[in-house]
């Protein structure tokens, strides 16, 4: 099934049993407002890790009790992110959440190579979002763990958006790797990276979506600068996923998308071995209720590819 609203998918990830969550460091008000609608609502249950005092008064002021049993003291945040990893690696939670923890601590903590959550691929940041105008979701990445990419990262990057796409329904994606221009350029590295990854779409090498670049933004988009730039493409008007060249092309285009196009989103990191749910602190308890479905949507994927798989 394809969907057109993020509100589909959260209907969609409540078909199933409500998920557990680990959150560290659980001592925000936000996500413990996300958490009190997401159990109103059937999505999922969360382990609060973190300062108690602080978690049990901001639940208070959300007209929220969390019971004993959820709620595990730990004031010191390297310390609660490693006893939330701690109960998915007990196979207590399914997913993992950020709390008021800076998300460098946690991505630190859940590469820890005795106890965190390697999976043996690269961590990416996965958006979805949609746009009022645009009759479908549509993904973007990585605006938020990897700064400077190399080829063979990015790679890994169009791989983790691919995932995401299949996972909400998205079976045969269009994968734009934007750039400044559509020419390689050899002064403009970007470039010279989307025509490579090109090429290892058509031989192969990366599959699962059809993938094109390099491409300004605006072809994906319109119609009319496609036709005047002469450049006839599946993705004109048709994009699934825009890869951007880095981190700060890449977190640029998701604030313009909530701030200037009036965007809703849902984001996710991939590539441990559960889903991460690593908001930044301004995105609202709406943002992380999405975050959460396509986490269980990710999650639900992948099982069912291990189960096919045996």
């Amino acid at each position: 099934m394809m969907f057109e609203k993020l509100d589909q998918l959260v209907g969609a990830a409540r078909a199933g049993s409500p998920v557990q969550i680990a959150i560290a460091a659980g001592q925000d008000p936000d996500v413990i407002e996300a958490m009190k609608r997401a159990e109103e609502i059937g999505l999922a249950t969360g382990i609060f890790v973190g300062h108690p005092e602080k978690i049990r008064s901001l639940a208070a002021a959300a007209e929220w009790e969390i019971p004993h049993d959820r709620l595990i003291p730990e004031p010191d945040d390297d310390a609660a992110a490693r006893k939330a990893i701690a109960l998915i690696r007990e196979g207590r939670a399914a997913l993992l959440m950020k709390g008021k923890i800076k998300t460098s601590s946690l991505v630190k903590a859940v590469l820890d190579k005795e106890a965190g959550l390697r999976a043996g691929r690269l961590l990416s940041q996965v958006i979805v979002f949609e746009v009022p105008g645009w009759n479908r979701l549509m993904l973007m990445t990585d605006a938020a763990i990897n700064i400077a990419p190399t080829l063979d990262q990015k790679a890994e990057i169009c791989r983790n958006a691919i995932e995401v796409a299949h996972a909400i329904g998205i079976e045969n994606p269009r994968l734009a790797l934007l750039c400044a221009l559509e020419l390689v350029n050899a002064d403009m590295p970007a470039t010279v990276d989307a025509a490579a990854l090109t090429m290892m779409n058509r031989r192969g090498q990366l599959t699962g979506a059809y993938v094109e670049g390099p491409i300004a933004l605006d072809v994906p988009l319109s119609r009319f600068a496609a036709d005047r730039k002469k450049i006839d493409s599946p993705l004109v008007e048709n994009t699934d996923i825009f890869v951007a060249p880095d981190i700060e092309a890449a977190n640029i285009l998701y604030r313009a998308i909530l701030y200037f196009a009036k965007g809703e989103s849902g984001g996710i990191v991939l590539g441990a071995r559960v889903p991460l749910i690593l908001l930044s602190r301004a995105e609202t308890p709406e943002t992380k209720i999405r975050s959460i479905a396509i986490g269980i949507l990710l999650a639900r994927s992948q099982q069912n590819k291990l189960r096919a798989a045996v």
